[in-house]
């Protein structure tokens, strides 16, 4: 079954850079937006992460908060944060990342002609209620903050 705007976001708890857990449930009330990506440190990904730092202020300002997913470990992330100087949180989803494949974007991925299962870079804005009220399966990583804040009338 295909996730579809309007549904019920699938809830979760991971833990953070810091170890702390993150329960998506815990955020009623205010809108989400949760990014998936590959790898910290890696150029589409870094590129992304700078984007939604970059535009940090305007999440920030409307109450948006932006949570980071990959299957990289808390140590991974916290050296990603303070490199790239995020603002926001990173979230650990450990093989076999059962929370991106509960959003659709963990599986069979083809690079150069090699084929192997990862995380895909798919973007979710949760509403306050805690459904999916937008969804991108094509992501431009250096644009999506800046494509997710145009398609919420936010400049």
């Amino acid at each position: 079954m295909t996730l579809q705007i309007g549904d019920l976001a699938p809830d979760f708890t991971l833990p953070d850079q810091n170890g702390e857990p993150v329960q998506l449930s815990s955020l009623r009330g205010q809108r989400v937006v949760i990014y998936f990506y590959p790898k910290d440190a890696t150029p589409g990904c870094t590129k992304e992460a700078c984007n939604f730092r970059d535009r940090w202020s305007s999440f920030k300002d409307h109450g948006i908060h932006v949570l980071g997913i990959s299957k990289d470990n808390a140590a991974s992330h916290t050296r990603f944060i303070t490199k790239q100087e995020l603002p926001f949180t990173l979230l650990s989803d450990a093989e076999p990342c059962p929370v991106a494949s509960s959003f659709e974007s963990y599986g069979l991925k083809k690079f150069m002609g090699r084929e192997s299962m990862g995380m895909m870079r798919h973007t979710f804005v949760i509403d306050a209620e805690g459904r999916l009220e937008l969804i991108y399966r094509k992501v431009k990583s250096d644009s999506m903050a800046d494509q997710v804040l145009s398609d919420l009338g936010i400049s």
